[in-house]
């Protein structure tokens, strides 16, 4: 009999949703995007249901496995209890002032919402 390809997820973490957001700022506003960012996660990481809520941007030099981000663009990466707190946090205030503040620095953003396997 053949081995399942994709384990089944432990049963604490079967409702978890992870998000990876990718934020391209517009060039030479990354820093700037990212000051409002850290004023704005200790809110985020208040809020019932989050797990962690980190940005993250390449790693300098890293070798030919990395496909870099660039200078302009940085991950956010998001661990929320269930898919309600996920919505309760794109629906809070807090999010929308973010959002306010930051639509005119950025060039683009890819939010990709996610379950394990």
């Amino acid at each position: 009999m053949e081995a399942a390809i994709y384990a089944e997820p432990e049963k604490e973490n079967a409702g978890m949703i992870h998000v990876i957001a990718t934020i391209t700022a517009q060039p030479g506003q990354r820093d700037a995007v990212l000051a409002l960012f850290a004023k704005n996660r200790p809110a985020v990481l208040a809020e019932n249901g989050c797990i962690s809520y980190e940005a993250v941007v390449d790693v300098p030099n890293f070798g030919t496995i990395q496909t870099p981000l660039g200078n302009d663009t940085f991950a956010v990466i998001e661990r929320w209890e269930s898919a309600e707190a996920l919505k309760a946090h794109a629906a809070s205030a807090h999010m929308a002032e973010y959002g306010r503040n930051t639509q005119p620095l950025l060039a683009s953003r890819v939010i990709n919402v996610l379950q394990a396997c």
